[in-house]
Formats: structure tokens, sequence, C-alpha cells
């Protein structure tokens, strides 16, 4: 990277020629690298190209003015501070920008002492430029890309770090929830503090409430001695709640009252202990729709959903898929001790064609069945496409491979037992009454797996 990249970069963006000339060369002798357009439509495509640490922009432009412009700008960037510069202004429009955002908002003839405190403070800030720009990147060397979008996710990540606020990861399976997790812990304040992860979809409710809070000796069978849960275990650090949207509500609401009153009561304790944690979490579930059903906790959600951060899907940001292919290729080879230089070019064609739908995961197990298997320093097409097309249970989360685990355990046993309930419960070592919810969690009908299954069903015609 050349020094020159490495200053704060300013986006200029004046159709008055002689005033983008003027300021330019001011802000070059300033330090500052500068990229200047006429107007706004080319901004935004400077924008996609190469993201600037603050925008200054005129108001009156041709075609999409300077206010539409800074709509936009928020809209995709919302980190990225904006300086408006007007010869028209009033209070009343300095006042309504900068209540709608915008940094400072500055009336030409404007003295340029001030327009460059301005964008010092605006710097200063921290946003989106400076954590682009920082040339320490360890904090998050688990994340391998270099598309705009992560590029943009992850200085809004680096941000929200040096705060406590709570933060909501969303994204589909195997994007890599759990890695921007352990980012963010590593850019805090708590990075030298403990990170305890726990995937709340993964145990049962019983069991997750003593994970979490601790238990005393005696509490529940089998507690034959005291144990200290994740919230005493992560005191001082970074406690991350992977598959919040499938914790039972039951628990929510005792998760709620530790966030409010940082304090945490172990099942079968008299009393309560002092806890300093601060909350990650991440789901792949729609809670807004969860909202809506009453399958979770308004008042929890906005506890967790201080900040909210998406990752992207991997067929959303094709270009890391060669990046992360040879990342993971260069460690498989090495695991596997074979000499693998690289991907043929029809075979490194196919994987950045591919659909993706188990994500930087799935990625990761194709490229590592294909080291596993090639016998050739370059990886042939043919072996790229078996592994595409191979079934592989990585695709699914842990909490929907036991979700299919059990549908199939229940209609196995039905099947064995002619759809005899009893006879069923007592085999799985359930009762009647929590074996038939089972049965409704999956839609499983007893009758249907009878001997006179096809009378059943045609009396119920």
């Amino acid at each position: 990277m050349s020094n020159a990249r490495l200053l704060p970069h300013v986006l200029l963006v004046d159709d008055d020629t002689d005033m983008l000339t003027l300021i330019s060369m001011r802000l070059r002798a300033a330090g500052y690298r500068v990229t200047a357009v006429d107007n706004a439509e080319a901004a935004l495509a400077m924008l996609a190209v190469d993201l600037p640490s603050l925008v200054i922009s005129d108001i009156r432009l041709p075609g999409m003015d300077g206010r539409a412009l800074f709509d936009e700008i928020r809209r995709q960037y919302n980190a990225l501070p904006v300086i408006l510069l007007t010869a028209h202004g009033t209070i009343p429009d300095a006042v309504d920008a900068t209540s709608h955002g915008v940094y400072a908002y500055l009336t030409k003839p404007f003295d340029g002492t001030v327009l460059l405190e301005k964008i010092k403070e605006a710097l200063q800030l921290g946003g989106i430029s400076s954590q682009l720009q920082n040339s320490d990147t360890s904090w998050r060397s688990e994340l391998i890309s270099r598309s705009q979008s992560m590029a943009e996710l992850l200085a809004e990540a680096k941000l929200v770090a040096g705060t406590d606020a709570s933060v909501l990861i969303q994204g589909e399976s195997g994007t890599g929830k759990e890695l921007l997790a352990r980012a963010i812990h590593r850019a805090s304040a708590r990075a030298r503090a403990p990170f305890v992860a726990i995937n709340c979809g993964a145990i049962p409710e019983q069991l997750l409430e003593s994970e979490l809070f601790g238990h005393v000796k005696g509490a529940f069978s089998g507690a034959v001695s005291s144990r200290a849960g994740l919230f005493h275990s992560a005191h001082g650090g970074t406690l991350f709640l992977d598959e919040i949207g499938d914790m039972p509500l039951s628990l929510q609401v005792k998760l709620l009252r530790v966030l409010q009153e940082r304090q945490v009561k172990s099942v079968g304790a008299d009393h309560s202990s002092a806890v300093d944690v601060r909350i990650l979490s991440a789901t792949h579930r729609d809670l807004e729709l969860a909202l809506r059903e009453g399958q979770f906790r308004e008042d929890l959600y906005y506890r967790l959903n201080v900040v909210r951060l998406a990752l992207p899907a991997l067929a959303d940001r094709r270009e890391d898929i060669s990046l992360l292919a040879n990342y993971f290729r260069q460690q498989l080879a090495e695991k596997y001790r074979k000499k693998i230089n690289g991907f043929s070019p029809d075979a490194l064609a196919s994987l950045m064609s591919a659909p993706w739908p188990g994500n930087v995961r799935q990625l990761h197990n194709v490229v590592e069945q294909v080291c596993a298997l090639a016998t050739t320093p370059i990886i042939p097409l043919s072996l790229v496409e078996r592994a595409l097309c191979a079934p592989t249970l990585e695709l699914l989360s842990y909490q929907e491979a036991r979700t299919r685990f059990e549908r199939n355990y229940l209609i196995q046993l039905l099947k064995f037992t002619d759809g005899n309930v009893s006879d069923a419960a007592r085999i799985a070592g359930r009762n009647r009454t929590e074996f038939y919810r089972m049965l409704q969690k999956h839609q499983l009908t007893p009758n249907l797996f009878r001997d006179d299954a096809d009378v059943v069903a045609t009396k119920r015609q």
C-alpha cells in the first residue's frame, strides 16, 4: 500500500470548478488524500470503489442535490461523516441538516481554518475511514475479505467494539457470526478478559439455565456439587449468545432480569451476585417475525439489539470466494502435508459461480474435501464439481440436524410400534404427555402409522 493511501481520504463534491480546485489544494496541503467530482452520481460511484474518510458536498448540484446525496450516504454508509456547503444557507436549514445527521453545515464563503477544524473533529470521531485505514487488523484476522460490504461491516464493528453496547449479529448459517463476535471482543477494552460462547439452541432448557447462571449443590437431581455459570466465567469479558432466537421464553425472562440488574442468581441459590459482562448475541432467525408470533420478548429484543450488524451471505460477496478458497487451501494443504499450489482456472470459476447455501462454512468444507482427495499440485474441475454435488451435514446447523434426527427417530418408533403411543413412549423413555408434545411439535399423527391407517384415513374423509 502506498503512503498516499494511508492518508485520511476526503471525497469532495462541487460543480463549481474553481471551488473544487481551491478546496482540493487546501486539503492536500493539510495532509489529506482528495478525490474531487462534480456531481452526486459520480460521488456515489466513487463511494462504491474507494470508501473515503469523509464527504464534503455542495448542496446545489446538477441532478441529485447535496441533501439527496447525504440521504443516500446515510442509507448505505451510516457511520460516514458528511459536511455540507451552501451559498444560500439559513439558520433553519443548518438546524434541519444537523438534526438529520449532517456533521457540519457551512455557508460560503467560509473560513478555510473553520473547514479544516470541522474535518479534524469529524475524523476524530473514529468513523468508517479511520477504522478501514487502521494498519492494525489483527483483531479481525479470522475474517478474510476484500469486499466493500464486509469492509463497511468491519468498520462499524470496530466502532462499536470501543463501547459496551450490546450487539445483535444477524446472518445466515455459516456466514461467520461467532468469528465476528470474537473480533469485536478482541477490539474491545475487554480483550484480555474471557470470551465465552454458548449455542442457546443446542442445549435443552433445563441444562441451558444451569449453563448460563450456574447452580448450587443439590439444586436438582444430579447436582452433586456447585457450579459457576457462564455469566460468572465471562466476568469482566464478553458472553456470546449464539442462536438467541431459539432460547425458550421462560429463560428469556431470566436473561432479561440479569441484563437489567447486572446480578446473577444461580439455580437453587438464596442470593444473587454481581457480574460485569458485555453481551453479544447472534441469530439466523427473523426476530421481528418471532416478536409478532409471541416467540420472543420485545423488551429483551431491544436490550440485545442496541446495535445490529448483518453479515452478508457469501453469494453477496463473490469477490471474496477466490480469496477465501485459496486461504483455506493453504491452511489445509499444510494440514494434510500436501503440495497443492492452487486451483485450475475452470475449477476456480466453478467455485465463483456456485450458489453457496451453506456460505463460508460450506466453502471451507468443499476446499477441505478437494485438498484431501487431491493427487496433483493443481486442483482440477472434476474434484470441485464432485465436492459441490456431494450432500454434507456441514450445511446444517446443529439445531437443524438435531430437529431432523428427532423427527426421523419418532417416525421410526411409530413404525416399529404400529402407531402405539404407549409403547413408543416407553421405548423413548418419555411419559405419554411429553411424547405427545414431541409428536405435535413435528406434526406427526400416530393413527397414520397403524396397520389400519388406510381405513382411518378413509373414515376421516
